[in-house]
């Protein structure tokens, strides 16, 4: 089920980083949209096998995190 190759690993990390942010952002104004975009961008690596499938599904968390942050 794990991939180790290095394009997955490097976007495990810069997604997970970026959820982090994410998170502390949200707890830090107290909003749960970003909270939940945090989350998910730090868990789902966990659950990807191929490389394509963490940066398309990192990349669309990203993209609803920039549009969905301060609603």
């Amino acid at each position: 089920m794990f991939s180790f190759s290095p394009l997955n690993i490097l976007g495990g990390f810069i997604f997970s980083t970026i959820g982090w942010g994410a998170w502390r952002y949200g707890r830090q104004l107290d909003r749960w949209k970003p909270v939940a975009i945090g989350l998910a961008l730090m868990i789902y690596p966990l659950f990807c096998a191929y490389a394509w499938e963490t940066w398309l599904v990192g990349m669309a968390l990203c993209g609803v995190l920039w549009f969905h942050h301060d609603e």
